[in-house]
């Protein structure tokens, strides 16, 4: 092949390898568009519906001082305190059909899982509720935010809060977005507690704001 013959035929494998790139970079910054623009924002508004337990319920505060109040007053949002004291997983989960029919929500807050680990009930049990109330709410064509919860532990009972793996892996599975931490910082600090598992007050505005602010950074909030 003469030396002219040489080169081009090196400029087209050249270009074709360029192109390849192109190719596969457009298609890997698509991929982050997608995982990017996922989460949609919700309208101040919008009905938001917070399920759970005691924590979501406001125990230890007035009803005012709720984090579902207080973070309807952050977001503009309507949101539904479906806070029941005392509720396991399961119950929070057998609750959610009728809460979805009634409330339409366009977006579900799950904080459930708390009174499970106190009772020492099985975790694949408790990991299956969080993951089929979730995957219901999605079903409804609500978005999700899973609240992650401390696990029971001789460190919590010293205010050494961490968080149970179950939930990062439920919100991996389901591609949803994690509150993490809220809680655990919340309960490890005396000064914002009611009692050793409850929040007070100060407690709950500070959990609204972490829940306003992961919401933000998961594109839920309008910017």
């Amino acid at each position: 092949m003469s030396a002219a013959g040489q080169t081009t035929r090196r400029g087209f494998a050249a270009r074709t390898l360029a192109l390849g790139a192109a190719a596969l970079l457009g298609t890997a910054l698509a991929g982050c568009g997608r995982s990017q623009g996922k989460a949609q924002p919700v309208p101040a508004g919008s009905t938001v519906l917070a399920l759970g337990d005691s924590l979501t319920y406001g125990t230890g505060a007035s009803a005012e001082a709720s984090y579902p109040t207080v973070l309807a007053e952050l977001t503009g949002w309507n949101v539904v305190n479906a806070g029941v004291p005392g509720d396991t997983s399961a119950q929070a989960l057998a609750r959610l059909p009728a809460l979805l029919a009634e409330h339409r929500p366009k977006l579900v807050i799950v904080s459930i899982g708390g009174n499970d680990f106190l009772r020492k009930l099985p975790e694949s049990d408790t990991r299956a509720n969080v993951h089929a109330a979730c995957k219901l709410a999605l079903e409804s064509g609500a978005q999700v935010l899973l609240v992650a919860v401390p696990r029971a532990t001789v460190a919590a009972a010293l205010g050494q809060m961490t968080d149970h793996a179950l939930y990062a892996e439920v919100a991996k599975d389901l591609n949803i977005p994690l509150q993490r931490e809220g809680w655990g910082e919340v309960l490890a600090q005396a000064e914002l507690r009611s009692d050793q598992v409850h929040a007070n007050a100060k407690g709950y505005a500070q959990f609204a704001r972490s829940v306003q602010g992961t919401a933000a950074a998961a594109g839920l909030l309008p910017r």
